[in-house]
């Protein structure tokens, strides 16, 4: 066995993100936002100016939320208004919209240019010292260790100029995309199927006179089609190919765009802003955690873009890991912590995986008498109340409930929440009774949300060693915030907090930082909690005052 390096020593931990795209930005945001010292490692010279993924949603938005990002994302999105298919006819179908309640804080669906979204992000990371970004910089070789892992990083253009480096990491992040070095490095195969004959053509314009704020999938069996725009003139089209019309991987033709674009506008070569024939993959990771290192985004998984969900689902995997890394570095976590990563993302992104695959085979068939059966469908379906919400709220969407991992399950009502991401309603807070996204007041820890307790509850439920979180009153009935105690306060700020949790009196929430409950619960039930979560979370070794507000440690 190979002796490891000597460790540095008293050095701040480092967490090596591997990929400077949309996920790796987003999970180097989040840990600089949690105090942990980072290095984004990226091969490329500078960030991508290729609009790959179109698409974010209201988890994502909330998650950039998190890192203090989402006002700043707002100017280059599109608040959208989700997606209208057609059918065979070329009639509208369904338009599907969620809700439109704005659950957890933020539209449900928003398109952007993801060169845009890279910009941002990485100029973001300049607001943290302990960042640091290293562009036209590779992997070459991990090699780990039972306490930290050294990484082999090259730089230059490999013309004599070509510089290595070794540096120690406590653990690596693999964002690098569908041909991961970091997962090539780990041996880790990826598991599913590949669609090598299914051959999509897509083609972002400039100039384009469409104004929609919502996708439109055209399910055309003859020539199914995707139209998405985009801010200032752009727009993306996706064109499912016929046999020989291009292949995979090469240049593709003006003449294939200008004739498929015909029909919807005209186009000159300077307005075609990128062009791809491409195939899809439907692929999971075996494992998402190899030691100390972990796969994200497409690292982990690659699914079609039916669902829109690519990006969306690689940054739940940064919201769902990096508030993990940063408590297991500061000393609030076992290391068990980690291995929830994979417990807790696998279910959900295979899910994603799969409806990605469904939602291809209806939408985009190009089997006539599957096409028109599906109108048929969809139409009755309509006629019910059950069904026309389960379409236009696109109820078939998984929801990301986790029920294996760092979740405290109880009996009792309020079941149903455990596991489930916490809504965002707007609240009253304060003395001013400032209203705000629930998120706000809650910090960026853990939170505690009891819902009408009193002092003698708080005091039982602060002696049962559950995690150190900061205490929030939940007020309900129309009635103001007033804090007490050291406890801060929140009430209904527009019918949605009291509609949420109206039927949980003498209930606490407890919150985690990446704002998923982990257990719904009444104060007689708090040292069963704080039980099943302990070999994840220790007790805080320091008592508190049983009504202080209690805060995570920034590090």
């Amino acid at each position: 066995m190979t002796t490891p390096p000597s460790a540095s020593s008293g050095a701040t931990p480092l967490v090596l993100v591997v990929g400077a795209g949309p996920v790796g930005l987003t999970a180097a945001n989040l840990l600089g936002t949690l105090g942990v010292r980072v290095l984004v490692v990226e091969r490329h010279t500078t960030t991508s100016d290729e609009a790959k993924a179109i698409s974010l949603d209201d988890e994502s938005l909330r998650t950039l939320q998190l890192a203090d990002l989402d006002e700043a994302v707002y100017p280059i999105i599109v608040p959208g208004t989700g997606t209208r298919y057609y059918g065979v006819d070329g009639r509208p179908l369904v338009h599907a919209r969620g809700t439109g309640e704005r659950r957890y804080g933020h539209p449900f669906k928003n398109h952007f240019a993801q060169p845009d979204l890279e910009r941002l992000l990485r100029s973001a990371l300049d607001r943290f010292p302990h960042v640091d970004v290293r562009f036209g910089t590779r992997l070459v070789e991990l090699t780990q260790y039972p306490d930290r892992v050294w990484a082999t990083l090259a730089s230059g253009d490999g013309d004599g100029g070509q510089a290595t480096q070794q540096i120690e990491a406590a653990y690596v992040l693999g964002c690098d995309g569908g041909r991961s070095t970091v997962r090539e490095q780990l041996s880790v195969p990826m598991r599913g199927r590949s669609y090598p004959d299914d051959v999509w053509l897509v083609v972002d314009t400039l100039d384009d006179p469409h104004d929609e704020r919502y996708g439109m999938h055209v399910g055309d069996p003859d020539r199914p089609l995707v139209i998405v725009p985009g801010r200032a003139g752009r727009c993306r089209y996706e064109f499912r190919l016929r046999p020989g019309e291009c292949a995979p991987g090469t240049a593709v033709p003006f003449g294939l765009v200008r004739d498929l674009l015909r029909p919807h506008r005209d186009i000159t070569p300077e307005q075609v802003e990128r062009s791809v024939a491409y195939t899809f993959h439907a692929l999971l990771a075996e494992r998402l955690r190899v030691g100390r290192c972990f796969l994200l985004g497409d690292a982990a998984h690659m699914m079609p873009p039916f669902a829109g969900q690519g990006l969306n689902s690689g940054v739940r995997d940064a919201a769902n890991l990096c508030w993990k890394v940063a408590d297991v570095l500061a000393g609030r976590a076992t290391e068990a912590l980690l291995d929830t990563y994979d417990t807790e993302r696998r279910p959900h992104a295979q899910a994603m995986i799969d409806l990605s695959v469904r939602l291809g085979r209806v939408v985009m068939t190009t089997d006539h008498r599957r096409a028109r059966l599906r109108d048929l469908c969809v139409r009755a379906a309509l006629r019910s109340r059950r069904g026309r919400r389960y379409l236009t709220e696109m109820r078939y969407r998984p929801d990301t409930r986790v029920t294996t991992g760092a979740v405290a399950p109880t009996d009792g009502p309020g079941q149903a929440l455990t596991g489930t991401l916490l809504q965002q309603p707007f609240v009253l807070h304060g003395p001013g009774y400032t209203s705000t996204r629930l998120d706000d007041p809650l910090g960026p820890g853990w939170s505690l949300l009891g819902i009408g307790l009193s002092d003698d509850d708080w005091t039982g439920v602060a002696a049962a060693g559950l995690p150190d979180a900061r205490y929030v009153d939940v007020v309900l009935g129309d009635r103001a915030p007033r804090e007490h105690g050291g406890r801060a306060a929140v009430s209904d700020g527009d019918g949605a907090l009291d509609a949420y949790l109206a039927s949980l009196p003498g209930h606490l929430l407890l919150v985690r930082p990446d704002r998923l409950i982990a257990a719904v619960f009444t104060p007689g039930q708090a040292d069963h909690v704080a039980r099943t979560l302990a070999r994840f979370l220790p007790p805080p070794s320091v008592s508190q005052p049983p009504t202080a507000i209690r805060r995570s440690v920034i590090f």
